[in-house]
């Protein structure tokens, strides 16, 4: 037997299936949304309806875009020859904040992960070896995450694209600005040494 109302319930149900959301978790937003207002609950619920009808995915690169082409694709003044590949839309952001890159993007939709279920066929690998196989690019990014899998990916990349003979790098990793050596982890202060750069 429920605790709850059956709508109640069924709302706490479904945003436990949300990442990072646990059933406690879920209980609060749901009773914060209980009492919003019924405009500002409706608001929220048109949004994630808008979301779902209106956003899909660039053609070209696999951003988030409201068009065929994202804006960023769209974009004659961006280099057209490199290509910066990233596991997630949401690393896009990332990079463009840090306002360094004028290139093109290529979104995985992840990072291999065997342990996960995830190989190579269930990432866009094929289709980024499709865009190099049609010329045009010299240089080719690989902005995956640090860590096991994105290593995994990145050595993947590199696999499939050496035939095209384009530039492959990895972005580098190490220290943060502002970080202290005396607390980063051996791995870190590795990838610190190996991506040093001259002065």
């Amino acid at each position: 037997m429920s605790v709850y109302a059956e709508p109640l319930e069924r709302l706490i149900g479904e945003l436990s299936k949300l990442p990072g959301i646990g059933p406690k978790s879920a209980q609060r937003i749901s009773f914060y949304i209980l009492s919003l207002p019924k405009p500002e609950a409706i608001a929220l619920a048109r949004a994630i309806v808008e979301l779902k009808e209106r956003i899909k995915f660039c053609k070209e690169c696999y951003n988030i875009s409201e068009s065929d082409l994202c804006s960023i694709c769209a974009d004659s003044r961006r280099d057209s020859s490199t290509i910066c590949v990233v596991e997630e839309p949401r690393d896009i952001v990332a990079i463009e904040r840090s306002g360094t890159y004028r290139g093109k993007y290529h979104v995985l939709g992840g990072a291999i992960s065997p342990i996960d279920g995830i190989g190579p066929e269930q990432l866009r690998l094929e289709e980024l070896r499709r865009r190099v196989e049609k010329g045009g690019i010299s240089e080719v990014i690989v902005a995956t995450n640090p860590n096991a899998q994105g290593d995994a990916t990145a050595l993947y990349i590199t696999q499939i694209l050496k035939p095209f003979g384009v530039k492959l790098s990895r972005i580098a990793s190490g220290l943060p600005v502002g970080g202290e050596i005396e607390y980063a982890d051996e791995v870190t202060i590795g990838r610190a040494m190996g991506g040093r750069m001259p002065l």
